[in-house]
Parts: structure tokens; sequence; C-alpha cells
């Protein structure tokens, strides 16, 4: 994993005819010392004027600069990670998408501080996990897209199927908010219930990718897909 003068030395001191040069030089120089120090004033204070924010800006800069990283969308954090992934081979194909926790982040609603993509390449039988995180928690999570060991891959199944980028059109909160409103019924009846997983997909089952949101667990919890092309919520459980 890969994360990305001359000093003035004077002379010797001139005697003789030097002594009246020396004398002509530092006058010149001052004169030009007090000449520079005047357009230097000149300049910061066009520069003072013609670059100061309007008040609304202000503010909205000093929150920007203060503020924590905010939680992001899969489609957010995937197209950088898909840009990288096909550098690695041109052949790529797209596995699965799903959130992961960063210490310090809570994530909701369909966002998240990190997201995780699997790619794999049929013509080199290999598959990598790369990430990409919303902010550096040292000495496994940084910031930005990090691309994962190169591992085997038998090629695809029924049930991992590639990912047809062009069909990844409905995000992650999208998503989350057509699933949520479906089990609106179930969730007011178990508020306590989180949810418990949330990722991308493509099985032989549907015709197009899903997300796949669950709550609870297996036994008692909540289940359901979303289309990723259409928004449609396809199945509950």
């Amino acid at each position: 994993m890969v994360h990305i003068g001359a000093a003035f030395k004077p002379g010797k001191t001139v005697t003789g005819n030097g002594k009246n040069w020396n004398t002509r030089m530092s006058a010149a120089l001052k004169q030009c010392a007090v000449s520079s120090v005047a357009v230097a004033v000149l300049l910061l204070a066009g520069c003072s004027q013609s670059t100061k924010p309007p008040p609304g800006d202000e503010s909205k800069a000093a929150k920007e600069a203060t503020g924590a990283p905010e939680l992001v969308t899969a489609k957010t954090a995937f197209w950088p990670m898909y840009t990288s992934a096909r550098k690695w081979t041109p052949d790529l194909v797209t596995l699965g998408v799903l959130p992961k926790e960063v210490p310090g982040f809570t994530n909701q609603a369909g966002k998240a501080a990190m997201w995780e993509a699997a790619f794999a390449s049929p013509s080199l039988h290999q598959y990598r996990r790369y990430t990409y995180a919303i902010t550096s928690v040292p000495p496994d999570i940084y910031k930005g897209v990090v691309a994962g060991i190169r591992l085997p891959w038998g090629g695809a199944t029924r049930d991992v199927m590639p990912v047809d980028a062009t069909l990844f059109n409905v995000d992650s909160d999208a998503a989350y908010q057509a699933a949520a409103a479906d089990a609106a019924a179930w969730l007011k009846k178990n508020p306590d219930k989180k949810l418990s997983s949330l990722q991308l997909g493509n099985t032989y089952r549907f015709q197009a990718p899903v997300w796949y949101l669950s709550w609870g667990d297996k036994k008692s919890g909540y289940i359901a897909f979303v289309n990723a092309t259409s928004g449609k919520v396809l199945k509950t459980k």
C-alpha cells in the first residue's frame, strides 16, 4: 500500500575606492527597500480588498475547515475505487459493494464513513478488495482509495454474479429510504432493531443488480431487496 534554495554568501570586503562604492550601494539599497515596502503595502491592500469573501461565505468556509468529514453514499465512494481498479486490469468486473465501520463515526441512512468494493479480473483469475474512507485511522484505515492484495478467483457463480456498473443507478441512501418505507410498520413495532446489513450485489434470482438490506437477524428480522436500477422494492421478508 502506497501513500503519497541556494544560500547567499558575502564575499571579501572591498577597501580603498570600494568604500565609496559601498556607500553608494547602501544608499541605493535603502531606497530600493523603501520602494519595495511601499509596493508590498499597496499589493497587500489590493489583495485584502479583492479576496475577502462575502459575509455569508466566511462562516461556511470556517465550518468546512473545522468540521468533521461527512458520511458519503456508495456511489460517491464507488467511482473512485472503480477508476483505481481499472488501472489494475482492463477487464474489470464488479462483484459487490458494502459499507464498513470507522471508529468515531456512525453509519446511518445508507451513508457510511468507509465503503468496500470487490473487483475481479476474468483473465487474471484474481479479485481484489478496494476501500474508500473519508478519514484515516491508522494502522488499518486510510483516507481515500486503498487497494487490497490480489487473491485467487474461481469465476462468477449463481449467487455472486458481476454487477453491471451501467445499471448501478440507485444510490445507497435512496435504496435505504425505499426499504425503510416498505418496512415502516415492522420498524415501528421493533424500534430496537438496527440495520444489520446493506450491500450491493447480483444473483441469478434477479434481472438487475440489487441492494440487500436487513434489520435484526435472519430469524426475527426484516429483509428487503431493492432494484439498483429502478429503485423498486422487489421482495421483502
